[in-house]
């Protein structure tokens, strides 16, 4: 069993919205790393006092090329999309929707909540399903005991527990609860590269000591990963992890592309109000309009090579 070296990623404040805009920590992607597996878009927010900041409102928006992964750990979000569903986003509960060929939808904060606390989540499509049908999967995944540390699934197998959710590529995605002072080692595939997000406490990943809101990075080879609270309180993180994804992408504002051509026809399809994203039900007020594409062309993306003196003991 070799020590995986974590690279650490840190996050960066990013606003969403209007005048009371809404603070993400977004840690993916990032100059030093594009993707985790398919990973390839994590923003983390809160706990956010609702009535200090107003929640959140976002109205009609469009896809292309990916899948969204809400997670909460309070507060609830009504979604509403294209394809006609209308579900509560909760804790603890995976809500998935795919947004392959181009799909619309809105995230409302609901009245009940008093605090909005999580993850918002992109997983980039492969070239083979890239225009996939719209599709929206919903899961509660049970809670694993293991070695001080409650675990719950959401995508994907860790822990002799799996997600019956389907994906496009391998991956894994899991809310991991660590008891003060616990040690857990948990198995892992040794064809992925991991991620872990710590959301509360610190957390030593592999002997390197993550912070609140910070991201630990682990390329491919090991077959199982240490983790370490650190913390005299309970330690939350969520641990994202898939096959290295090698295609290289193009994203900008709410689209996966290929090239740049991929990006603008569908821009120009959705200022259009093209059928190829529907219309939301039930959401009062406007879309929201797509901004300006930039003078230049649109680069696309992918991992840098790996560099020796990247992780940090």
């Amino acid at each position: 069993m070799s020590m995986a070296e974590v690279e650490v990623l840190a996050a960066r404040d990013v606003p969403l919205g209007g005048p009371r805009a809404m603070t993400v920590r977004r840690t993916l992607p990032q100059r030093a790393r594009t993707l985790i597996g398919a990973w390839c878009f994590a923003d983390h927010y809160g706990p956010d006092d609702v009535a200090e900041f107003g929640g959140m409102d976002v109205a009609p928006h469009p896809h292309i090329g990916l899948q969204t992964v809400s997670w909460l750990f309070s507060g609830e979000i009504e979604h509403r999309d294209s394809l006609g569903s209308h579900a509560y986003v909760r804790p603890g509960e995976l809500n998935l929707m795919t947004g392959g060929h181009g799909i619309s939808h809105t995230e409302v904060s609901t009245a009940r909540t008093t605090v909005l606390h999580g993850v918002q989540l992109w997983v980039a499509l492969p070239e083979e399903h890239r225009n996939a049908a719209r599709d929206f999967q919903r899961h509660v995944p049970g809670i694993t005991r293991i070695d001080g540390a409650d675990i719950r699934v959401f995508l994907g197998s860790l822990a002799g527990d799996a997600s019956p959710v389907p994906t496009f590529t391998p991956l894994l995605g899991a809310e991991l609860l660590l008891d003060p002072g616990a040690t857990v080692t948990l198995r892992t595939d040794p064809a992925f590269e991991h991620g872990l997000l710590v959301d509360t406490g610190e957390v030593r990943m592999a002997g390197t000591l993550l912070h609140p809101a910070e991201l630990g990075y682990a390329g491919a080879g090991p077959d199982a990963l240490t983790l370490v609270n650190e913390s005299d309180v309970p330690a939350r993180a969520v641990l994202l992890g898939g096959a290295p994804f090698e295609e290289e992408i193009v994203m900008w504002w709410n689209f996966i592309g290929r090239s740049h051509e991929d990006i603008a026809e569908a821009r120009e399809e959705w200022e259009k109000a093209s059928d190829r994203f529907g219309t939301v039900d039930g959401h009062p007020g406007d879309r929201l309009p797509a901004p300006a594409l930039p003078n230049a062309r649109i680069a696309p993306r992918k991992n840098p090579v790996p560099r020796a003196d990247a992780a940090r003991g």
